[in-house]
């Protein structure tokens, strides 16, 4: 069946059947291919599965995106540091400006619920302990995605929560790295003092402030190689 899979990828990708337009049926597929229509089937069902086709009862199957979600993501997964934090900088200014309209007390309660738990696993400089790096990850994590919730919009929330792996993986390599800058909790409590008054420009403005300090040390580092 992969090699279904694949084929029917390869024709997608190619441009074949457009976005929007409805694929050939399982049998002309069945015989396109030679295999059987229970292997297209399956075949269909994986590539629905990854959000490039959708099936409508009665109609047939169309054509959703012609690139696999998943080979996009795993492209972000493998992206260096510098991209990652390019990404995360469009993704939580804005997601910092929207949260200080919409954001509940609840919303806010958890972001300084993780700032206090990253803060106890750290030394008085902000170097996280080095037994402590994978928790001390886990919780600056849940201080943004808090912050991307507080946005209250669905889409963005489930972007950020799909590119939160590279986001943690990224930053434990940061926190081992001592030309990095160390995180600041000022900064962090400077984000949700701007959203807890309101004022999605100050969010904004302290979301960039926090992450354009490792970004600028990162674009330090390769231009010193």
């Amino acid at each position: 069946m992969d090699t279904v899979v694949d084929a029917l990828r390869a024709q997608l990708a190619a441009g074949e059947w457009p976005v929007g337009s409805r694929i050939p049926t399982e049998h002309a597929l069945a015989e396109q291919l030679q295999v059987g229509r229970n292997t297209v089937r399956e075949a269909v069902r994986v590539l629905v599965h990854a959000g490039m086709l959708r099936s409508r009862q009665g109609e047939g199957t169309f054509v959703v995106s012609t690139a696999d979600p998943g080979d996009i993501m795993r492209g972000v997964q493998r992206a260096g540091i510098r991209d990652v934090l390019e990404l995360r900088i469009a993704l939580e200014a804005e997601a910092a400006r929207l949260a200080a309209l919409r954001h509940e007390p609840a919303d806010l309660t958890r972001m300084r619920a993780a700032l206090d738990a990253q803060s106890g696993l750290a030394d008085a400089a902000g170097q996280p302990h080095a037994e402590n790096l994978e928790l001390y990850a886990d919780h600056d994590i849940a201080f943004h995605m808090a912050v991307v919730e507080a946005a209250h919009n669905a889409a963005l929330t489930a972007t950020y929560g799909w590119f939160s792996s590279s986001v943690r993986e990224a930053l434990v390599t940061a926190l081992d790295d001592r030309a990095m800058p160390r995180v600041s909790h000022g900064d962090h409590r400077a984000v949700v003092d701007a959203i807890a008054a309101g004022d999605p420009e100050a969010a904004e403005r302290a979301t960039r402030a926090l992450l354009e300090k490792p970004m600028r040390a990162v674009e330090a580092l390769l231009s010193a190689r």
